[in-house]
């Protein structure tokens, strides 16, 4: 994410700070579909608005995220600035002299981790949080899970977030992530979903009492995606279909993780009627895959062809059905 220049995602979406969560998840999915590489190949400038975009719902679509932004954003302006020429300096009752630049404020502000060759700071600063843990053994990865561990007396463990494109959690990824002077790769199974804690072993602060070692954990967050959501822990995505197709039902081509597959879709298909494509979904921890929730949106045209209206208006001539017959003697 920038950080030379405060960006007024508010503003790049065309919302206000007033709006709701829903109101910027549509205003974003209108804009993704819009300026998607895919439907513009070639494209620099759609390119180019798609990742602003992008960067903007990936704040603002969080609330947590949303929050902080609203509160610490003035910040943002100053990331790239030197914090180390400002000794014994305070700002806002900020002493800046403990952090190698202004970025690396922001990222301990934000809770936020580095990856070699992103635009974030090279260093990784943490939103640390202590933790009565037990000294663990086995997988020193984990599994994707809750806990940690039982009450025993142990090593001050910290937390950080761990971003990952739906395509890295998906199929797994080996990172590195840069720990102050220490580098280290780690391997994220596939299957990580938002929310999962994936724990490194050793990594954490060191106990000055017991001189352990604390580990880190990992909180994965999810980038937005334009067609992909979760929903709890079901993968779901919006296919539109014709109204002819949801009269007479058809077969349709749908994306799921790994590529295109065909859906029959019944006839009489309401709209927002979900369909389910079994084992389509998301990699599971453990092996196999989830399902893939099908949420069908009745598409009304709206530049018709001639013949395309005539068509419609013998049809409306034809009808026999009322679906407001019901509605003849509602009352308050």
């Amino acid at each position: 994410m920038p950080s030379t220049n405060f960006k007024d995602y508010y503003n790049i979406l065309g919302v206000s700070r007033s709006s709701s969560g829903d109101d910027i998840k549509k205003k974003f999915r209108k804009l993704a579909l819009k300026y998607h590489p895919d439907r513009n190949p070639g494209d620099k400038k759609a390119e180019a608005r798609f990742k602003e975009i992008t960067e903007a719902y990936e704040v603002l679509g969080d609330a947590e995220k949303r929050q902080k932004y609203d509160q610490f954003g003035k910040y943002w302006q100053q990331a790239g600035s030197s914090a180390s020429g400002a000794r014994g300096v305070n700002f806002d009752g900020v002493d800046f002299s403990q952090y190698g630049n202004f970025e690396e404020f922001i990222n301990e502000l934000l809770g936020r981790i580095s990856t070699p060759g992103n635009t974030r700071s090279s260093r990784s600063s943490y939103n640390t949080r202590s933790y009565n843990t037990g000294a663990g053994a086995g997988n020193p990865f984990g599994d994707f899970g809750g806990g940690f561990g039982n009450q025993n007396t142990a090593p001050v463990d910290r937390e950080a977030v761990l971003s990952l494109t739906f395509s890295e959690a998906f199929r797994g990824v080996t990172k590195r992530l840069n720990l102050g002077n220490e580098s280290v790769e780690v391997r994220i199974p596939p299957g990580a979903k938002p929310g999962s804690k994936i724990r490194v072993k050793g990594k954490g602060r060191l106990d000055p009492y017991s001189k352990r070692q604390g580990d880190l954990y990992l909180k994965v967050d999810l980038q937005s995606h334009f067609f992909f959501h979760f929903e709890g822990d079901n993968l779901t995505c919006e296919v539109p279909i014709t109204p002819d197709e949801a009269v007479l039902g058809a077969t349709i081509d749908v994306p799921t993780p790994d590529g295109m597959v065909q859906m029959k879709v019944p006839p009489g298909i309401r709209h927002g009627q979900t369909l389910r494509l079994r084992g389509k979904g998301w990699s599971l921890p453990k092996g196999g895959r989830g399902d893939q929730l099908v949420k069908v949106a009745i598409a009304i045209p709206k530049n018709l062809t001639a013949k395309e209206k005539e068509f419609y208006e013998k049809i409306r001539a034809q009808r026999k059905e009322d679906p407001r017959s019901h509605l003849q003697k509602t009352r308050l």
